[in-house]
């Protein structure tokens, strides 16, 4: 059974920095494109950065690029999310992914998999 279990969210202050986890188990993804995504309340999940199998390409959305890094660890079939300069906009749960067929199609929201999500608040 394949599952995506993320970690590390939390409660933190604009300014601070978190990482967040994604293990991914039942199979090895180290050939999967993997990202997060993340939804606020009462608005739709959205696209926050890709990384392909490689670890070779990522891409951002534009309103955390400079401030998120994503980075993966095939050997622990894990992707990262580090995340600076925290603001009040960025709170959402935030979701891990995958898609065999790349970081491009994962970044339009096509998954094979998702994670069930970690909560992320930050206070100003």
């Amino acid at each position: 059974q394949v599952q995506l279990v993320e970690s590390g969210g939390g409660f933190l202050q604009a300014g601070d920095s978190l990482r967040l986890s994604c293990v991914a188990s039942g199979r090895s993804f180290s050939s999967y494109a993997m990202g997060w995504f993340r939804q606020a309340p009462g608005k739709e999940r959205e696209f926050v950065a890709a990384i392909d199998w490689s670890g070779g390409y990522t891409s951002y959305a534009d309103s955390v690029k400079g401030r998120f890094t994503i980075s993966r660890d095939n050997a622990k079939n894990t992707v990262y999310l580090q995340m600076n300069s925290l603001k009040p906009e960025d709170t959402a749960v935030y979701f891990c992914a995958t898609q065999r067929l790349g970081a491009s199609r994962l970044q339009g929201g096509d998954a094979d998999y998702w994670g069930q999500g970690t909560q992320v608040t930050v206070s100003s």
